[in-house]
């Protein structure tokens, strides 16, 4: 009988791995809700544990694909690939008001490209205080500070190494659960309560999935317009760091 139920499992990875993450979020809303009284937000502890379960899965098969290596967990590799993730972003966007997106103009705008330099220039500090000293490790982890898309899209423009590009993606998901924990808690401290205000906070911090969760956290309607600003953050990131920000870093190093 369990032979029957895990070769059913696994003939239908993908509805197994809508399962799994269901079950996931399930039990990090409880969590959440018993030992943190909701201040910290079911979706960090969720990306917590699929993290640590990714770790574990590499572990166990040696493979690179996290728990998506595993057989009965196969379907994961396409719930978390690209084409459902821009889907998801998409899709999130169709929620939003465009008369309130036209009142945020130049000010909604400026906040993508300060946000996009300024995670820049605390990446690539964070790389030089740690020993690296050349233009491609420095940019590539720079970028992977604005964003985990950003930091490997340019590594792999400028032709850094793998391990950097790791490092890159590393920093930008430990960014995305800093906004996505932070966001909630310093909500009211910054006026973050309207949509105008989601749209420059989305820019600045640039996280889709951060700011999409730590707004969701906070007032579930403004997630639509911090995560506009946020995915045009990641486009304008992937243009500016391997090309600008690159030549720029290289004057100084």
């Amino acid at each position: 009988m369990g032979d029957q139920v895990v070769a059913l499992l696994e003939k239908n990875g993908l509805i197994t791995a809508f399962a799994t993450v269901a079950l996931i979020m399930l039990f990090s809303e409880w969590l959440s809700k018993r030992l943190t009284q909701g201040r910290l937000h079911g979706s960090a502890i969720a990306i917590t544990i699929g993290l640590l379960l990714a770790y574990i899965g590499g572990l166990i098969t040696n493979g690179d694909k996290g728990l998506a290596d595993i057989t009965l967990f196969s379907g994961l590799a396409v719930l978390g690939g690209a084409m459902l993730r821009d889907f998801a972003i998409v899709a999130t966007a169709f929620g939003a008001d465009f008369r309130t997106l036209r009142k945020a103009g130049l000010v909604g705008a400026a906040s993508i490209f300060i946000g996009v330099v300024i995670s820049f220039i605390v990446g690539a500090l964070v790389a030089v205080a740690f020993g690296f000293n050349d233009a491609v490790s420095i940019t590539t982890i720079g970028a992977g500070a604005a964003t985990y898309i950003v930091g490997p899209v340019t590594g792999t423009a400028i032709g850094a190494d793998s391990s950097v590009i790791a490092l890159s993606i590393a920093a930008g998901l430990v960014k995305s659960i800093l906004v996505m924990v932070g966001t909630p808690m310093l909500a009211n401290i910054i006026g973050l309560k309207t949509p105008a205000a989601a749209l420059v906070y989305g820019g600045l911090m640039g996280t889709t999935s951060g700011v999409a969760a730590g707004l969701a956290a906070t007032d579930p309607k403004l997630v639509p317009y911090g995560a506009m600003t946020a995915t045009f953050y990641t486009g304008i990131g992937c243009l500016l760091a391997p090309s600008i920000l690159f030549f720029l870093t290289k004057l100084f190093f």
